[in-house]
């Protein structure tokens, strides 16, 4: 694919800034936005409340203004509407645990020249261990997100209805809610971390589902998988880990299938030249300098891994996004 036009030097210099970036995180670490709220306050008022030196405060308040996250009326701050739906603590809409999970990560990121000449990694285990509340609280607000998107990802995959789903890594639960209201059949069972289903049990709940979909406390790599399972979904798992984990876990699946069964991936796959999708190839950087072993891999990386574990009718469903394979029927 050609590039379409040269960037200016504008342009490039624009890239290389990450100052807003850092006010931003900054800015919600500080917990700025909430000491704000509904009501505009004075920079003596947001510094009494969040413990902040005064002047310097006003500083980075006055560069919220300009960034166009605050609104400021003579000495009064204000927050604009999407502060306000996104970036108040006690709001719904709360997105700000991602955002403090980009600000754990901003030391790993100063290691990204040393990583790539010495080909070591800066960090021998992700942040969601060492720091687990973060790690749930980051996966209460991907829920949410998925909330709009696992609909329709059920929808496309066409289930029968009457299987049993394995959401594998399955996190909050997202996708298994997702499908259980797509298919009123179906059954699920949500695998993860003892650590993390205690969060999947609340949105279980919160949906009404605790009777459709049972949690399966395990280390995918380690522990068995129960079954036998009509479906298993791999939903964005499979960055964080190895080209051999990978494969010895889509052997695993396999063997937990029945015949006829069918094993979905669902992840961030890079295109063939590995220069696309141009999110992607940055969240393969993201991954290098904030895991200890993952990577972004190709479709073909994961038809590869379906086809020696021995699966049919590999498609891929979704262009870098779905790939499946089905289990021989006997």
């Amino acid at each position: 694919m050609g590039v379409s036009r040269e960037l200016s030097l504008a342009e490039v210099f624009q890239l290389g800034y990450y100052w807003e970036t850092k006010i931003l995180l900054t800015a919600v670490k500080l917990d700025v936005f909430s000491a704000i709220d509904a009501k505009p306050k004075t920079v003596q008022e947001i510094a009494g409340r969040i413990g902040a030196d005064t002047s310097i405060l006003g500083m980075l308040l006055n560069a919220l203004v300009a960034m166009k996250l605050l609104s400021k009326n003579g000495d009064m701050f204000g927050l604009s509407a999407t502060a306000l739906t996104y970036l108040v603590r006690h709001a719904p809409q709360y997105v700000g645990h991602l955002l403090l999970l980009h600000d754990a990560e901003w030391n790993n990121w100063g290691q990204l020249e040393e990583t790539v000449r010495t080909g070591r990694r800066a960090v021998d285990r992700h942040v969601f261990e060492t720091n687990p509340e973060l790690g749930s609280n980051v996966l209460a607000v991907l829920n949410r997100i998925g909330q709009q998107s696992g609909p329709n990802f059920a929808a496309r995959l066409k289930l029968v209805g009457d299987e049993r789903l394995l959401d594998l890594g399955g996190g909050a639960g997202t996708n298994a809610i997702a499908f259980c209201q797509a298919y009123p059949e179906l059954r699920a069972t949500v695998f993860d971390l003892a650590a993390t289903l205690k969060l999947t049990e609340k949105t279980v709940k919160g949906a009404g589902l605790e009777s459709r979909i049972a949690l399966h406390p395990g280390d995918f790599n380690a522990d068995p998988l129960g079954g036998p399972y009509d479906v298993v979904l791999m939903s964005d798992i499979l960055h964080y880990q190895t080209f051999q984990m990978n494969q010895d876990l889509v052997k695993k699946a396999f063997a937990s299938l029945t015949p006829g069964g069918r094993l979905i991936i669902k992840d961030r796959f890079l295109d063939e030249t590995g220069t696309g999708p141009a999110w992607t190839t940055a969240f393969t950087i993201h991954i290098l300098v904030n895991t200890q072993h993952g990577s972004c891999y190709k479709c073909s990386d994961a038809m590869r891994w379906l086809t020696t574990s021995g699966f049919g009718s590999i498609a891929e469903l979704e262009k870098t996004a779905v790939v499946q394979g089905l289990k021989p029927s006997l």
